[in-house]
Formats: structure tokens, C-alpha cells, sequence
């Protein structure tokens, strides 16, 4: 294709490693002879494109002053869904925006609603390629964003056992992830977290509750100065032994249609509390540590901590600069080659690999073949333990990629 200049879209959330991302775009564009400029605030600046003055250039200059360890994004982001709009000069109004600052192409960075809206514009003739980015990592390749917030979730996680250990709380710990468990899971194994749940197990409360009690009452009589702490890590999109999720309805649904998801740490607090205050067994445990005050602290406390947003913003993690700036820089080329509709998958050597944004956006849930391992260390998923049964397989590489 003859692409002069690129226009440069982040949409949909916020997270670690998009500014590597709009810097691996605009230095291989540059390296290649092609402009880059920003189109802000994701697909609502899209849209309303045709009306803006001017486009920021991303010039050797422009692009210094943006930091690739900073998350969030320099390009700005909306949540919009261009079919959805209610205009049906649309797609024509988006085409006449591009022409006016002469934009021969998009490189849109996102998860899978923004993918779906690629695929869309791919489909009326704007030629788009695809940089995956989500801190849930549910689509097929890996995205930025995702270890910057398991990073998070584990520093915030492993730091409120202070605050547990100094009042021997139970804390309840609810992170961002939707309708997938891979950041909760591993932000919570990278905590040492007790419990981890996450949507694609649906949790036994009684199971959690017998987890906890046993580990939890061990720790404070094991303790010289009956010190103890229990911390689960619960991904948003928690699901109930029935197979319901927690919504919160007056929240309405966002320009994709999801609901909001809300209360899985509320939830989970209420359920133990219940149960601790009908356990013959709690309040001897508690005149026996010495924590027992009539009326005032008869059952351990629990608490609920909901870290939201923190847990994509602040600092990105190296990994996803380097991802960034790779799964960026790749983009370019594939658009220069006219490889439209497709998602930049990774780079490995000299290998720039790529899938159609179509397959990339399929959702890709945790294999829950890995909890049996987990739970022989010792870690509850709501649920009755697996037995591990390791398989031993050799393994052979000829490539590594980061």
C-alpha cells in the first residue's frame, strides 16, 4: 500500500505499555519515510475527526516527550462503538475526517470490543491493523497491559498483608478482569494470595469458608504474638455455585453493551461473615488467642478492598514497554505491506507474526488445568482440590521470544 501517513488510535481502557506502543509506531514510521499523527481520544475522535483544526504530528521532537514506562495513553481513549452510532453518514463522515489530514491508514490499539470495531472499518474500505492490548488478557495473544496490572495486583495484594497482619483481618481483595480470571490468578499466585477466584470457577462458599478457617486459625496460634492474616484475590467477574455473575444494575450497560460488574468483594465478605457468626468453633478460637471482646470483637473481621483503576494505572511494567514497542513497530510494516484486518500477534528475530483481528478477538479464558498444580501448593479456587498429575514432556525450541 502507499501509506504517507498513519493515524494512531488507543481505545477502550487505560493500561501499562500503550505508550511504547505509539512509540514503536511513530519511530518505524519515521525509520520508513511515513508520518504519524494522533487521532485523540480513541473512536469518538474518530468520528468527530472531520471537525478538528489540526492533528498532532508525532515528530522526532513530539514523540521524545512521551514516556514509554508511563501507562495510560498519550492518544487519549473513549469507549465507542462506531456501528452504534445514530448517524447514518457514519462511515462516510470517519472517511471525509481522514482525507481532510490526509491519513492513509489506522493503527488501532485495543482489546476485543476495539477489535471488532477494526474488523468493522476494515469491512468499509479504512484500512486498519490491530495492536492487541487488555489488562484482562482474554484474547488470543498475549496484550499489553496485562502484565503491568498483574504486577500491580501482586504489589497492592503482597503490601495490604501489613494492614491484615496488623489487625489479623480478613481481606478481601477485588480486582479488574471482567469476564476472565487471568489477572486475578496470576496477580494473586505472585502474592502468595491464600484464595484466588476467578469467573471460570464457579465458587463454593462452604469450601472457601473450611480453607480459610483452617488456615487462618493456624496462623494466629502458630503466631508468638497472634498475628494472622487470610487474603483472596476475586476477579470482578465472580460466578456463584449457580453460575451467576454480580452486577450492578443501576450502573446501566457501556456503549458495548456490558453490564457493570460490581460487589464480588462485598459479596464474598458477607458470605464468610455469615458464616463465621454461626460457627460454634469461632468464638472459642477467639477467647483463645486473647482477641474475644464481648459485644464488641466476637468474630475475626473482614474486609473488602477494591482497588479499581490502580490497578492499570501508574507505572508500566518492562515487559510491556518491550512488547509495546515491538507489537508497534510491527503494525507499520503490516500496514505498509497491505496486510489490513490483521493483529499484530508478536515479533520474534526478524518475524513479525500476525492472525486476523477476527480470530484474535475470540475470547480466551484461564485453562483451569493449571489450578490443580496451585492447589497442591496450598492455594483454594473455591472449589474441591484436583489432584496434579504431572505429565513429564521434553521440550524443543528453536526460537525464544520475550
Amino acid at each position: 500500500m502507499d501509506i504517507k501517513r498513519i493515524g494512531i488510535i488507543t481505545s477502550g481502557g487505560d493500561c501499562g505499555g500503550l505508550n511504547a506502543v505509539i512509540k514503536g509506531i511513530a519511530r518505524k514510521a519515521y525509520a520508513l519515510g511515513i508520518e504519524t499523527v494522533v487521532v485523540p481520544n480513541g473512536y469518538a475522535g474518530l468520528y468527530n475527526l472531520i471537525d478538528l483544526d489540526t492533528v498532532v504530528v508525532l515528530n522526532a521532537e513530539r514523540v521524545s516527550k512521551i514516556e514509554a514506562s508511563l501507562a495510560g495513553s498519550e492518544a487519549g481513549h473513549s469507549r465507542v462503538k462506531i456501528s452504534k452510532i445514530d448517524d447514518p453518514d457514519k462511515y462516510e463522515r470517519i472517511k471525509k475526517g481522514l482525507k481532510k489530514f490526509n491519513i492513509d491508514g489506522l493503527i488501532i490499539s485495543g482489546g476485543d470490543d476495539t477489535g471488532s470495531v477494526v474488523v468493522d472499518l476494515t469491512s468499509q474500505g479504512i484500512p486498519c491493523v490491530h495492536v492487541p492490548k487488555t489488562m484482562d488478557l482474554d484474547l488470543q495473544p498475549y496484550s499489553v497491559g496485562g502484565d503491568s496490572a498483574i504486577n500491580r495486583i501482586s504489589v497492592f495484594a503482597r503490601d495490604l498483608k501489613t494492614t491484615g497482619l496488623s489487625h489479623n483481618r480478613i481481606l478481601v481483595i477485588e480486582v479488574f478482569g471482567r469476564y476472565v480470571g487471568h489477572t486475578a490468578f496470576r496477580g494473586g499466585v505472585g502474592a502468595e494470595a491464600d484464595a484466588i477466584l476467578i469467573p471460570e470457577v464457579p465458587v463454593d462458599f462452604d469450601i472457601l469458608y473450611e480453607h480459610m478457617k483452617t488456615t487462618y486459625f493456624a496462623r494466629i496460634e502458630r503466631s508468638d504474638v497472634r498475628a494472622g492474616t487470610y487474603i483472596i484475590v476475586v476477579a470482578e467477574g465472580l460466578k456463584t455455585s449457580s453460575g451467576e455473575m454480580l452486577y450492578d444494575e443501576s450502573a446501566g450497560v457501556d456503549a458495548f453493551g456490558h453490564k457493570k460488574l460490581a460487589g464480588a468483594g462485598k459479596y464474598i465478605r458477607q458470605q464468610l461473615e455469615k458464616r463465621l457468626k454461626t460457627d460454634p468453633d469461632v468464638q472459642a478460637f477467639m477467647k483463645r488467642t486473647g482477641m474475644y471482646v464481648p459485644g464488641i470483637y466476637v468474630i475475626p473481621e473482614v474486609r473488602e478492598v477494591t482497588p479499581g483503576h490502580l490497578v492499570r494505572s501508574g507505572q508500566s511494567s518492562a515487559y510491556d514497554v518491550n512488547f509495546g514497542y515491538k507489537a508497534g513497530a510491527g503494525a507499520v510494516v503490516l500496514l505498509r505491506d497491505g496486510r489490513t484486518g490483521n493483529t499484530v500477534t508478536g515479533v520474534e528475530g526478524q518475524k513479525i507474526l500476525y492472525m486476523p483481528t477476527t480470530e484474535a478477538i475470540k475470547r480466551r479464558e484461564v485453562d483451569i488445568e493449571e489450578l490443580a498444580l496451585f492447589e497442591s501448593l496450598g492455594t483454594c479456587f473455591g472449589r474441591k482440590p484436583v489432584e496434579f498429575k504431572p505429565e513429564l514432556c521434553e521440550e524443543h525450541r528453536t526460537e525464544r521470544s520475550m
